[in-house]
């Protein structure tokens, strides 16, 4: 029997085969190149150093001075009373004793940057990193904060980065998201799903979640229930779309529906991916070990430990890598859920060796594997890795062992994408409490318009006018990080 590729997917067990066909169809009636949809600018505003973003966010606010920027002042001074020179203004009561860090700075690499033992792994690969240790943020508060670093505002009702990309540059394939996340799995960080929204943008570039340690990674995409059958859903998804066209003509203005539309058919593409891209069975001994998932499976205790951390977060590691070699855009891998106990999460105002070091060592293992993986396969020089958090923690001590909120100067660091490795640009005071020049910090929106203009974007050029203003990514402010460039 002869079978076309109409038949096959018409008939094929994932359910959505006709549909995905139809699409297909669809796209090529409109004159649509298969492969990807093109995004709203046209033409590039400077050649692209970077193809690709993947962003690694810390929710709960890690401590830069026990992770990467080391502080030689305070293992001189620990257990002193501290004394800033001014009017410290303190989130809680964190303005006790100096407190060198739990953790012991050590070099790495041929530029011999130190960072801590709670990240060793990412010592192979600081000479592929640019370390920012004098970035600013507005406020103590997780909420605001967080959204600063997700979408550039530090109030709701803005896109996520992630979206603002999406929507400039469009999609490189045409069977998976263009904005994926990965949030932690046992909790959303604060805002939950408003860091990765498409607010006032087109609905359909809003960030898909994928959550690679439940039964269903990817919610709603398989029907659960078993009286529901690949036939029925065909069909109803056909006269949902029908409907929805006939609805659309009369509404042309109003991108929900067909955002809506455009999600139909894509869930039918990715019935037919997504398992392949999220199934890692097919992956060398060698590369699971490297993403520290040689142990899956296994019983953890109930305390936050180091082995389960690292499962988690390198499994999603390597599944970002898998996404993006298949052309997923913009991925957020995200640490922490919103203040749970006991602590999951880097807000540690208890004990920072207790709650950090395990959340630490998980990320720098999946981490360093994603930038040994990218670069071993060529695909580092085109993807920009981010790291950042919404604050810093206090250089004094809370309590006796833990670290109070510190807005006022904290660590991103940036590799690949045409980002020079290897250096640092910005450096914090001997306390690490403010930026050493207090008058030239970084901000979110010098980090945002740098990795904008890697990408081929100029930040003051992708503006969506709602409400009568030009909003952007960068507000009304930015300045691309020339210094970091490779």
């Amino acid at each position: 029997m002869h079978w076309s590729r109409r038949r096959f997917l018409s008939q094929n067990a994932w359910g959505f085969g006709s549909l995905a066909l139809a699409a297909m169809f669809h796209e090529e009636s409109r004159g649509e190149v298969s492969g990807g949809s093109n995004g709203v600018v046209q033409s590039l505003h400077y050649p692209p150093k970077a193809k690709r973003v993947v962003q690694l966010f810390m929710a709960g606010a890690a401590s830069h001075i026990d992770l990467f920027d080391h502080k030689p002042f305070l293992e001189k001074h620990h257990g002193e009373p501290s004394d800033f020179g001014e009017h410290v203004e303190a989130f809680q009561n964190g303005l006790g004793p100096w407190m060198k860090s739990p953790f012991a700075f050590r070099p790495g690499g041929e530029c011999g940057k130190a960072v801590s033992d709670a990240v060793a792994p990412l010592r192979d690969c600081v000479d592929d990193i640019a370390f920012l240790h004098n970035v600013i943020g507005k406020t103590g508060v997780h909420s605001q904060a967080t959204y600063l670093q997700a979408t550039g505002f530090d109030r709701p009702g803005f896109p996520g980065m992630g979206a603002w990309v999406s929507w400039g540059l469009g999609s490189m394939n045409d069977n998976l998201p263009t904005f994926v996340v990965l949030p932690d799995h046992r909790g959303f960080a604060s805002n939950g799903p408003k860091n990765w929204s498409s607010a006032f943008l087109p609905a359909s570039t809003q960030g898909t979640m994928v959550v690679p340690q439940r039964n269903n990674p990817i919610e709603d995409l398989f029907a659960s229930e078993s009286f529901v059958s690949a036939e029925s859903t065909r069909d109803g998804l056909a006269l949902l779309e029908s409907l929805n066209r006939t609805h659309q003509e009369i509404r042309s203005a109003d991108s929900r529906l067909e955002a809506r539309i455009r999600s139909y058919e894509l869930a039918a593409k990715m019935q037919l991916s997504a398992p392949e891209a999220l199934d890692l069975s097919g992956e060398p001994r060698h590369i699971l070990k490297m993403y520290g998932l040689d142990t899956a499976g296994s019983e953890y205790p109930r305390e936050i430990n180091v082995p389960e951390e690292t499962e988690y977060f390198g499994r999603k590691c390597l599944i970002a890598r898998r996404l993006l070699e298949r052309g997923v855009r913009f991925i957020q891998i995200w640490s922490g859920n919103d203040n749970g106990f006991p602590r999951r999460n880097w807000d540690s105002h208890e004990d920072i060796q207790r709650d950090h070091l395990p959340l630490a060592m998980g990320m720098a293992t999946g981490t360093a594997a994603l930038i040994k993986d990218l670069k071993q396969r060529g695909l580092l020089e085109d993807t920009i890795v981010l790291w950042t958090t919404e604050f810093g923690r206090m250089p004094s001590t809370q309590g006796s062992t833990g670290r109070d909120h510190n807005p006022y100067v904290f660590t991103n660091w940036l590799a690949g994408g045409g980002i020079q490795g290897g250096v640092t640009h910005g450096l914090s005071d001997q306390w690490g409490y403010k930026p050493l020049d207090r008058a030239n910090p970084t901000q979110v929106y010098d980090v945002h318009a740098t990795i904008l203009h890697q990408l081929g974007i100029n930040h003051e050029k992708l503006t969506y006018r709602i409400d009568g203003i030009d909003r952007r990514l960068t507000d009304v402010h930015g300045h691309v990080i020339e210094e970091i460039l490779a």
